[in-house]
């Protein structure tokens, strides 16, 4: 591994910030007039962000996490009056998506329903999910045609909020629009683009992720199939092989000006591709898929990660593009690997926790600390000035940061290494799978 040595953090100072990150955030929050809980991206902003990705519903799982893990009632309560703050956006977000509308608001309603008793949030997940299907025009419900914008993760979102009909309704346009390749085939992530993405945000493995779910889920052959084929077309397009595995951002590259060529983290790296092989490997029993992991592991943890090796090489700390959601990857594997008596097998779960505590080391290292709490900042090197302002959401901001805390603290101490809130898409990880002492 080419990234730094950790510096050894005490385990009970990783809780202490992730505390202080949950103070900082809560302590963000607006109130709404029905005494409900809202946020904005970040403090300085006027306008109330209900998105999964960067808004209130993203915030509402690590508030539920937070109760799981302290068992302190004041988080439930905390999470209860944000779903009322999203109970009453359903109706005036003009996005159906999983990540930026009405299915990740769906979701995070149904899971308050579900976890805390809460009937209010049922029915406005329910109130959400048909004002979803009114809105489907018979292909798709926007520009977006992917993950966190379009089909895949409405389906996707949909099958987990209790929908299944409407899942296979969202994915099934993925059959008549697939584009053939040399080795499987992909889809443009939105109208009027000639770049085909491949990683799983915007690209062909997000699409795979929601259609290999819901055919699963569903009994649809044709469906699993189909994502299988647009699994094969990113594995062809590797270009770190046999030990690892790297692929292009798009071909062509798309806004070449902007966009690096490749990344290593969840959104457009091998840290997301990595999620998207275990689940194909949960599903399928191929042992090709955990070789496919593995080489992804071995890509990001060579790349240099977390050490900023140049300007725009690593400068965020969030779940979405940065350090905290390759640590989720990293508790991933650590928890899956389970204890073995054969050398080779403690090396590798030894290593991956490792790894997990330098990127908790670097996460600790950047905290922004002081009297209202912790939170972190990010980079934008080609900004003056390049801190930016710290947001309060699971993308870019502390809720996904502190989420990841939490667990890699909870694996540290032999707990549970399931999320109180599985991401819908982080395959959670397999039933009776240990941690550290576990």
């Amino acid at each position: 591994m080419t990234a730094p040595e950790a510096t050894v953090v005490a385990v009970d100072e990783v809780e202490k910030l992730a505390t202080d990150g949950l103070r900082w955030l809560i302590g963000a929050a607006r109130e709404t007039p029905g005494g409900g809980l809202a946020w904005t991206t970040r403090p300085s902003d006027d306008e109330l962000n209900p998105m999964l990705y960067s808004g209130t519903a993203g915030n509402i799982p690590v508030l539920l996490e937070a109760w799981r893990h302290f068992g302190d009632d004041s988080y439930a309560d905390a999470a209860l009056r944000a779903g009322r703050g999203l109970a009453d956006a359903v109706d005036g977000i003009d996005d159906d998506s999983l990540y930026f509308g009405r299915t990740g608001m769906a979701l995070v309603l149904r899971t308050l329903h579900e976890e805390l008793g809460d009937a209010a949030a049922g029915a406005a997940a329910d109130r959400a999910l048909v004002l979803v299907r009114s809105r489907f025009d018979g292909t798709r419900w926007g520009e977006l045609f992917e993950l966190m914008g379009g089909n895949a993760g409405i389906g996707l979102g949909a099958l987990l909020a209790g929908d299944p009909e409407l899942a296979v309704l969202a994915v099934e346009p993925y059959l008549r629009t697939a584009e053939r390749t040399p080795a499987g085939v992909h889809w443009p992530h939105r109208t009027g683009v000639e770049a085909r993405l491949h990683h799983i945000s915007h690209g062909t493995l997000g699409i795979v992720l929601g259609l290999a779910r819901v055919g699963a889920a569903t009994g649809r052959a044709d469906l699993l199939d189909l994502a299988l084929a647009g699994a094969a077309d990113v594995v062809a397009r590797d270009e770190a092989g046999p030990e690892g595995f790297l692929v292009r951002h798009s071909t062509p590259q798309h806004r070449p000006d902007v966009v690096e060529p490749v990344s290593y983290g969840w959104c457009h790296g091998p840290a997301g591709d990595a999620q998207v092989f275990r689940l194909l490997r949960e599903l399928t029993a191929d042992p090709a898929w955990s070789a496919l992991a593995d080489r992804c592991w071995h890509t990001v943890t060579h790349s240099g990660l977390p050490e900023r090796l140049r300007p725009g090489f690593w400068d965020n700390n969030g779940r979405c593009c940065g350090t905290a959601g390759v640590l989720a990857l990293a508790c991933d594997r650590f928890a899956e690997q389970e204890e073995q008596e054969e050398q080779p097998e403690q090396a590798e779960r030894q290593e991956s926790y490792d790894f997990a505590g330098v990127l908790v080391a670097d996460l600790v290292a950047r905290a922004i600390r002081d009297g209202d709490g912790a939170r972190w900042s990010n980079v934008e090197h080609r900004a003056t000035p390049s801190d930016l302002e710290p947001c309060t959401g699971w993308a870019m901001g502390n809720a996904g940061i502190v989420r990841e805390l939490l667990r890699f603290v909870r694996l540290s101490r032999g707990g549970d290494a399931r999320y109180g809130f599985a991401w819908p898409d982080q395959p959670q990880v397999r039933a009776g799978a240990t941690s550290r002492n576990g």
